[in-house]
């Protein structure tokens, strides 16, 4: 009895220690253009006003304000698509033919958490891969499982996950978890 209760205590761990090498792969999306979302700093330059040109930060709501024209949505635009918008509010009354330019300034920040040297949030920098993130956070640990990663990616209103390789690009607002070796 005390043998088959030992088993039977031991099955779920032996289970899972095997299910973790074979686990599911999700797909994660890696082409398309640079999705605007909170936290992003942009480089606004409206050509012919200096006291518009300025950097601003997405906020938590999506919008990105500015003097004049107030808030504009920009959370799931592309820079082309925001720069449309900004130049069609500015010649709604305010300037005549507005020529308008948006760029990147800052990324949002990437997550990564696990058997790392020290978990937490990190400056995104562009074309970074999942081992690059294990880097800038300490390496991994003596523990840390060095094959795959998963990454945790909003599409959309979903999160998804997905088990990659060490190469994979990330992007910003990515959580990456590095999990333990069993053995």
């Amino acid at each position: 009895m005390r043998l088959l209760r030992s088993v039977l205590l031991l099955l779920p761990l032996v289970m899972g220690a095997c299910a973790h090498g074979s686990s599911a792969t999700y797909l994660v999306e890696q082409a398309g253009p640079y999705r605007l979302d909170s936290g992003d700093v942009l480089r606004v330059s409206v050509y012919g006003d200096e006291s518009l040109t300025n950097t601003y930060r997405i906020d938590d709501a999506g919008n990105l304000a500015m003097p004049l024209i107030g808030s504009v949505p920009a959370r799931g635009s592309t820079t082309q698509d925001l720069t449309g918008r900004i130049a069609s509010k500015l010649a709604a009354g305010y300037l005549r033919s507005p020529n308008v330019a948006v760029e990147v300034a800052e990324y949002r920040p990437f997550f990564i958490q696990g058997a790392v040297g020290s978990s937490g949030q990190f400056a995104y920098v562009y074309g970074m891969t999942a081992r690059a993130a294990i880097s800038a956070a300490g390496g991994f640990t003596e523990t840390a499982s060095r094959d795959t990663v998963t990454i945790y990616r909003r599409q959309g209103n979903e999160m998804v996950k997905g088990n990659v390789g060490l190469d994979f690009p990330i992007l910003p607002g990515d959580t990456i978890v590095v999990s333990e070796r069993w053995f």
